[in-house]
């Protein structure tokens, strides 16, 4: 994509050299060839005007204007009245010409997981909160700031997240992040240097993410498994862990929330472990036909690092999330952000701080909570066509659901099939610890496909899912 300029002249870094026997003309005509050759300059990009490419490298406007029409005589540069010499099409080779390319087929429908409606992204919304943060900021918040994140956005975060998840956060113990992964490394890099050496995790679940983080923090990482009423508490003590991740609000993948005598148990065994609960609170906003669940962290404090995030409220490419920390432990993960990359960006915390403040985020997830909810009966509805008798689960909450496919049936083979048809199936294998395909289960996200698409998505494989092949 060319670049657009302002009214003001492009810069261009060219040189020429007088001391060289070669002509600066042909010195420039040189330099500019090279240029669009190497894609420097693509295709109908700007050039500077003639008077000020002169201008910058003290040249007549004369031998300017005779390289331009000498380039554009060999097709490099196009003029037009009125317009600025630009880059020619087809001056420059494609990125791919060097290369044999193959465009990978449009899906029909993809339903690959942990993907919001990325169209629902509120930009008028969020073009508006930026503009508000801009013209109210004051001139010292364009400094590196608090590593824990902007002021504003801690007292708002905390406001909401007491409103709507029940936590007990304090501001002064919130640190904003960018995204849960680098939540959760800092974590546990700071859980490590406490004397921490294995942390949990629920299975099926995130293996590869916690596995990942765990490396680099130089921790173990060991799966414990779920069932329909949360995490094994009793297999978790079993494993000598002294941290845990769990989903405990809507557990990912399965779907379950975590039992209350399940919360109660976790919460006395890291009590009695001097353990850490890492709460990943990553869709607890998108529920349909079961009464909230509150935040981990409410109950605990003390022992409780709840890890949230806005990529599944607004959109991943914010970045945005926040870590509300024990007290004692508030300190150190601060550190631990500060020394990783100095902040997050403030313009943007303070952006999302008016979005919330304003209530037009509460707004927001009302529009889009009622968009899932049709999307999850598109699904149903598709599914009790085409595949009356498979079992789907998880559906009380987010925005995929579990299918579990028929005994003997091959999940890699189904989603390789459905691919081949054009559509995108996500297999349970990915998301446990062995990467066993058995039971053979779908995880269907419906986040980011229209109800049309889902519909025609199912018609197209339903075959697949009822025969199991």
């Amino acid at each position: 994509m060319p670049l657009e300029w302002s009214s003001s002249p492009p810069e261009l870094l060219l040189a020429v050299d007088r001391t060289s026997s070669r002509p600066l003309r042909t010195q420039l005509e040189h330099g500019l060839r090279d240029a669009i050759r190497t894609r420097r300059l693509a295709v109908g990009e700007r050039l500077p005007s003639s008077r000020e490419l002169a201008r910058t490298l003290g040249l007549s406007r004369g031998l300017v204007q005779e390289c331009y029409a000498q380039l554009q005589a060999e097709g490099y540069l196009v003029t037009r009245p009125g317009s600025a010499t630009r880059v020619a099409a087809g001056a420059a080779p494609s990125p791919g010409a060097a290369r044999t390319h193959t465009a990978a087929p449009r899906l029909v429908a993809d339903f690959r997981w942990g993907v919001p409606d990325l169209g629902s992204f509120p930009v008028q919304d969020w073009l508006w909160a930026t503009r508000e943060a801009t013209r109210s900021m004051p001139t010292t918040d364009f400094d590196y700031g608090d590593p824990r994140g902007s002021a504003v956005l801690r007292e708002v975060l905390a406001g909401y997240l007491r409103r709507v998840r029940a936590a007990a956060p304090d501001p002064e113990h919130i640190v904003v992040c960018n995204g849960y992964a680098q939540g959760l490394g800092l974590t546990l890099r700071v859980l490590a240097h406490g004397g921490v050496r294995t942390v949990a995790f629920e299975d099926p679940g995130s293996p590869a993410t916690i596995r990942t983080a765990a490396t680099a923090a130089g921790l173990r990482a060991v799966p414990v498994p779920v069932d329909e009423h949360g995490i094994d508490v009793r297999a978790l003590a079993a494993t000598g862990a002294r941290a845990v991740v769990v989903t405990p609000a809507h557990q990912w993948p399965t779907g379950v929330a975590l039992a209350p005598e399940r919360r109660l148990a976790l919460i006395e065994w890291a009590g009695d472990r001097d353990a850490i609960l890492i709460e990943d609170d990553y869709d607890a906003e998108f529920r349909y036909d079961r009464e909230p669940v509150g935040s981990l962290q409410g109950l605990a404090p003390d022992r409780v690092i709840s890890l949230g995030t806005v990529s599944k409220s607004l959109a991943p490419a914010l970045r945005i999330g926040w870590m509300i920390c024990p007290p004692d432990l508030a300190e150190p993960l601060t550190g631990q952000k500060h020394r990783s990359d100095r902040g997050t960006p403030t313009l943007d915390q303070l952006a999302l701080a008016g979005l919330i403040e304003s209530g037009r985020f509460d707004r927001h997830l009302r529009r889009v909570r009622a968009t899932y909810a049709a999307r999850r009966a598109a699904l149903l509805a598709a599914l009790a066509e085409h595949a009356p008798a498979l079992p789907v689960t998880g559906l009380a909450a987010g925005f995929h659901a579990v299918a579990h496919l028929p005994a003997g049936a091959d999940e890699h083979h189904i989603v390789t099939a459905a691919r081949e048809r054009s559509i995108g199936l996500y297999g349970m294998s990915a998301c446990r610890a062995s990467g066993s395909a058995t039971p053979a289960q779908l995880v269907l996200g419906f986040g980011n496909v229209g109800e049309r698409d889902i519909r025609e998505g199912i018609a197209a494989i339903g075959d697949l899912l009822v025969n199991g092949s």
